[in-house]
């Protein structure tokens, strides 16, 4: 491991004080740093973070946003096949012809994760393009009419083409999309994209946010020790969000700020969990990582093989350059993908959330650069394609 990977997986590490008594007693926690990869914070939380002690004042400096100013649209979507009602966040492109970023999040977080980037977007592409991101089952305000305890792979994938088929009902007429997943909804859109072009939507792409399937599945045996850190509430929404703010989990205030409520919910809420050492706080996570464990090594497996074979253009954005794997570096070395590392620009393990503006030049590029050429009325072929 060299040291410029353990200074990357450092730097998305909480900084203690200089008497923690958990840096003091386990010597063992930078070796299992260094195991990390790039699984998703939301999974892998910064290893020191602080236990709860006492309750204390919210600080308004961490007053929640709404998304509101971020999306055109917020929808409740039925999908009975699915037995989901699904919140969705929708602005759509200023024109009919116009395409459509379909956002993806990651473990234990929300579509409101995307809000600054949705907005930054927007924002670029005057319009051009739409963005549409939503909560996944089990994550955020989507809610279930049956049981929705079950987040295998193949579970979130068709819940995916069904959210598409419901939202864009006719291929023909539907908006070119542009999948975009971080972390497990990367393997998400990287899985859906085959099934989507079947069903004859025209997808022009796949962007990956920060996930790679070696250094995933090497971190899976380290998950429960990582997550024995992790506070098990939180006695406001204003703490929950100072806390993934100071232990740099989200190293942007402002998203952290719109992103980080829709991850909770209050101890009465019908949706709120029953783990053991929450009964005392207030919120609770929405979306307990540890009762996710058996689907873990299902969101990574095959993961690199099936982004190298996707039949439409790929874009892999990471954190820190050493996160590929062998199949990916044989991959960058021919060409096969658009490869872009954001480690100049101070973010962690949730690009999207720390440096919206610049993914959102990155993604506004690579929309460009995969439109569909048009001869005489004719598609030719996607930029990209081979």
């Amino acid at each position: 491991m060299s040291q410029l990977y353990r200074s990357a997986i450092g730097a998305r590490m909480a900084k203690l004080p200089d008497n923690s008594p958990e840096d003091e007693a386990n010597e063992e926690n930078d070796e299992l740093a260094d195991s990390l990869g790039s699984l998703p914070s939301a999974m892998c939380p910064p290893a020191f973070a602080s236990f709860h002690c006492t309750k204390k004042l919210p600080n308004p400096a961490y007053t929640p946003i709404s998304p509101s100013g971020y999306y055109a649209q917020a929808l409740e979507v039925s999908v009975p096949s699915r037995g989901l009602d699904v919140r969705a966040y929708y602005t759509p492109p200023r024109s009919e012809r116009g395409g459509v970023f379909v956002l993806h999040h990651g473990a234990g977080y929300s579509g409101t994760s995307f809000a600054c980037l949705a907005k930054e977007l927007v924002d670029l592409t005057k319009g051009e393009v739409g963005v549409f991101a939503f909560d996944a089952r089990r994550h955020g305000k989507t809610t279930a009419t049956g049981s929705d305890e079950n987040l295998s792979m193949d579970i979130l994938v068709e819940d995916l083409c069904a959210l598409i088929q419901k939202v864009f009902p006719e291929p023909a007429t539907a908006p070119v999309l542009m999948l975009v997943g971080h972390s497990m909804g990367g393997s998400v859109v990287v899985r859906a994209c085959p099934k989507l072009l079947e069903c004859k939507y025209m997808v022009s792409g796949v962007a990956v946010l920060d996930v790679v399937e070696g250094t995933a599945v090497e971190a899976l045996p380290h998950m429960h020790a990582l997550l024995n850190t992790r506070p098990e509430g939180f006695d406001s929404i204003e703490e929950a969000i100072e806390w993934h703010v100071n232990t740099r989990t989200i190293n942007n205030p402002t998203s952290a700020r719109i992103s980080v409520p829709s991850i909770l919910v209050q101890k009465d809420s019908t949706l709120s969990p029953r783990t053991r050492g929450n009964e005392a706080y207030e919120y609770r996570w929405r979306t307990p990582l540890r009762s996710t464990a058996p689907y873990w090594e299902s969101w990574f497996v095959s993961l690199s093989t099936l982004f190298l074979s996707l039949r439409t253009a790929r874009l892999l954005v990471l954190a820190g350059a050493e996160r590929l794997d062998t199949p990916l570096m044989i991959g960058q070395m021919q060409g096969k993908f658009w490869l872009e590392v954001m480690s100049n620009h101070g973010v962690g393990h949730l690009v999207h959330e720390d440096d919206p503006t610049r993914l959102a030049e990155i993604l506004s590029e690579f929309w460009r650069k995969n439109e569909r050429l048009e001869v005489r009325g004719t598609v030719v072929k996607r930029v990209g394609e081979r």
